[in-house]
């Protein structure tokens, strides 16, 4: 017997559901969607780090692993694997629970996001000290 997967037990960044107007004809929603979704719940902990604002500068990677559907309930999970003197390097992992399917969950994105911590001249600073 194999078993079913399950939301991460983890604190989750953000949750949304998608509407008919981030998908197309078929229900089938948009990645551009799913990507500014995952760029939202990437900056989360990044600002949390940077203690202020943040900017995307880099798409390291981003993996579509699975469609995403019209009443799905999406699950964004977002840690910081890397930092540097102004950056802030986060993975993001993405579960659909199929709510119309006995609520299913998929696995159905995971990125890599660069975010930089930035002034409000929104020129690069360096990251607090942590203590």
């Amino acid at each position: 017997m194999t078993d079913l997967p399950q939301l991460p037990s983890k604190p989750c960044a953000l949750r949304v559901m998608p509407q008919p107007s981030d998908a197309n004809i078929h229900g089938d929603v948009f990645g551009g969607w799913i990507m500014a979704q995952v760029d939202i719940a990437g900056s989360i902990p990044a600002s949390r780090r940077a203690n202020g604002r943040v900017a995307t500068i880099a798409v390291n990677s981003f993996l579509f692993k699975q469609p995403v559907f019209v009443g799905d309930l999406l699950s964004f999970y977002a840690d910081i694997v890397k930092t540097g003197n102004t950056s802030v390097t986060v993975s993001v992992e993405v579960y659909a629970q199929r709510l119309s399917v006995s609520q299913e969950v998929v696995k159905v994105t995971e990125a890599i996001l660069t975010y930089v911590a930035t002034d409000s001249d929104r020129r690069p600073r360096a990251l607090p000290v942590l203590d």
